[in-house]
């Protein structure tokens, strides 16, 4: 049995806290908002994920120091524009070599640093691993059979995060590629945004498939810029994560897309949602790497222009569309 600290209470962090208590491990759960606490201590259940019961056994605590002492794993799970606040909260409580590991997705808009580099920065003494994949916290709380992947920087480090959450539903693959994984997921919100846009506008399965397609190619082309492994944008969190949140109406992305599609603005796709949509948080993010990296990045660009440039969104496709031709595999050589 391992000691857990849940940092963040939202549907992430509850879906996981269920699965860590079915394994047998002792969860802390702490939250910055009280009234979030409140509810949890007196029903056991967030009103985000109807269903999924809280055994009595788990702690909520609105004290940061009672969750993160003594443990001997950190989960942060709090919304990834929340991340570096709730790290530097952190730098004062977490002991030398804590293991914490995000599961948030995204990539801070001025720094252009990932969540993992973001919480190494404010939160130096500890080891900071991420967990990322195809799964939505409403399947995860419901024991839906999920698959997932942990990166970390050495292999104890990542195995010993692999056999905490490791279960019959829940299975869990390691990897050293942890700039690759925590691209690869923050990315796919963007292209899971033009998905939804092209629900919104009326397309069908051909332009969803195409949007996948050259989606994680982008993705792809970026990461390796940046020094990610190209196996891992083909892996759980580079296909695999894009394909969920593009095709699930639990993808907060996908559902803000669409509002986007219909003639929401952004502010209103993001207020109708009513959570974070973390792909709008990373958009920005992305057209500053691509420019930094030199490379190209025609979706995510035209996502820019819709979110922030007031681009109408079927102009954004039409553009798309009439890009100059191009050769799908650029190092396959004619016969």
């Amino acid at each position: 049995m391992a000691k857990i600290g849940m940092i963040g209470a939202g549907s992430w962090g509850t879906a996981l806290c269920w699965l860590l208590t079915n394994n047998g491990h002792e969860v802390t759960v702490w939250s910055a908002l009280a009234d979030e606490i409140a509810m949890l201590k007196r029903d056991h259940e967030h009103k985000s994920m109807p269903g999924v019961i809280l055994p009595d056994s788990v702690i909520f605590t609105t004290d940061l120091q009672e969750a993160a002492q003594n443990k001997d794993l950190l989960v942060l799970a709090v919304a990834s524009p929340y991340t570096r606040s709730t790290a530097h909260k952190l730098q004062g409580v977490a002991a030398d070599g804590q293991i914490i590991v995000n599961v948030a997705k995204g990539i801070e808009e001025n720094t252009l640093l990932t969540l993992s580099q973001i919480i190494e920065e404010e939160v130096p003494q500890a080891d900071v691993a991420v967990l990322s994949g195809p799964s939505h916290a409403e399947e995860v709380g419901k024991g839906i059979p999920t698959t997932i992947v942990v990166g970390a920087k050495t292999k104890k480090t990542a195995e010993f995060i692999q056999g905490v959450f490791m279960s019959p539903v829940f299975r869990v693959y390691t990897s050293p590629d942890v700039l690759g994984i925590e691209l690869g997921a923050a990315l796919k919100n963007v292209v899971a945004l033009a998905a939804g846009i092209a629900d919104g506008l009326g397309y069908g399965d051909n332009t969803k498939a195409a949007l996948i397609t050259r989606g994680i190619t982008e993705i792809a082309r970026l990461g390796t810029a940046m020094g990610g492994r190209f196996e891992t944008f083909c892996g759980l969190s580079g296909i695999g994560d894009l394909i969920v949140t593009c095709a699930s109406m639990h993808s907060r992305n996908r559902r803000a897309g669409i509002l986007i599609g219909k003639g929401y603005t952004m502010e209103a796709a993001m207020a109708e949602v009513k959570m974070v949509v973390e792909g709008v948080y990373s958009a920005k993010a992305a057209m500053g790497l691509a420019e930094k990296y030199g490379v190209q990045l025609p979706i995510i660009e035209q996502v820019n222009e819709v979110l922030f440039g007031g681009k109408p969104a079927a102009d954004a496709v039409k553009d798309l569309m009439l890009r100059d031709k191009k050769i799908e595999i650029s190092d396959v050589e004619w016969s």
